[in-house]
C-alpha cells in the first residue's frame, strides 16, 4: 500500500495549496490528536516507523494513515473530525490546532467536519483531482456513484480548484470530477439518497 501511495504523490502537483506549507521532520512531530474510533485494520506511519492504529492512539503531525478493506477511522484533531473510509490513504502534511494546515488525500474518501460555531481555520486538502480550500465547514470528498471524485458540502462552503476552473461549493451542493485534470462540474444540489450513500461510505450515518 505504501508504494502505491508514494507513486501517486507525483500526481498531486496541481492540488490544493491554501493554508500553511511545509511540515516538521519526523523526529519533531507533535501529537495533534487521537483516534476516536477504529474499525478493521488501520495503520499509521511516521517516517520509517509503522504501527497499527487503535482507538485512543495518538495521531501525530506528518502522520500517514491508511485504511484497509472494510476498515474505517474516526480521527479527532482538536475541534476537527476526520472520517476515513475503506482503502483510503491520508497524509497529514501539517496541522496546527486553531490555525489550519495541509492534508493530502492519496486515494479513497473522507469527511472533514468542524462544529458550525468553531473558529474558522485555513486548511487545504490536496488530491489528484484538484484542491479544496477550507475555512471551517463539513464536507465529503471521494468517489461517488458514477463520478471518479466528488465534493459535497453539508454546511459552510469550500473552494474547489482543478482543471483550470474554480468552483465555490455552498451548503447542500456538490461537484463531480470525471478524471484527474478535468474541471469540476457546475455545483448542483444533492439529493438525500446520494448524501446518505456518501456518508455511509466513510462509516457515518
Amino acid at each position: 500500500m505504501r508504494h502505491r501511495y508514494f507513486a501517486r504523490r507525483a500526481l498531486l502537483g496541481g492540488a490544493l495549496l491554501v493554508g500553511l506549507a511545509g511540515g516538521f521532520p519526523a523526529a519533531q512531530a507533535a501529537v495533534i490528536g487521537k483516534a476516536q474510533r477504529i474499525r478493521g485494520n488501520v495503520r499509521r506511519r511516521q517516517g520509517v516507523e509503522e504501527e497499527r492504529l487503535a482507538a485512543g492512539g495518538a495521531v501525530l503531525d506528518r502522520d500517514y494513515v491508511a485504511t484497509s478493506i472494510n476498515s474505517f477511522a474516526d480521527l479527532a484533531l482538536s475541534e476537527t473530525r476526520i472520517l476515513l473510509g475503506p482503502q483510503t490513504e491520508l497524509l497529514i502534511d501539517r496541522f496546527i490546532a486553531g490555525k489550519g494546515g495541509t492534508l493530502e488525500l492519496g486515494v479513497g474518501r473522507m469527511v472533514f467536519e468542524r462544529p458550525e460555531g468553531a473558529p474558522r481555520i485555513d486548511l487545504a486538502v490536496r488530491t489528484a483531482f484538484g484542491m479544496i480550500g477550507v475555512r471551517g465547514t463539513k464536507f465529503f470528498c471521494g468517489p461517488s456513484r458514477s463520478a471518479a471524485f466528488a465534493v459535497f458540502v453539508e454546511y459552510g462552503a469550500v473552494t474547489v480548484r482543478g482543471g483550470g476552473a474554480v468552483r465555490t461549493v455552498s451548503a447542500g451542493e456538490g461537484v463531480d470530477f470525471e478524471r484527474p485534470g478535468a474541471p469540476a462540474s457546475v455545483p448542483t444540489r444533492w439529493g438525500q439518497a446520494r448524501i446518505r450513500e456518501a456518508y455511509a461510505s466513510v462509516g457515518s450515518r
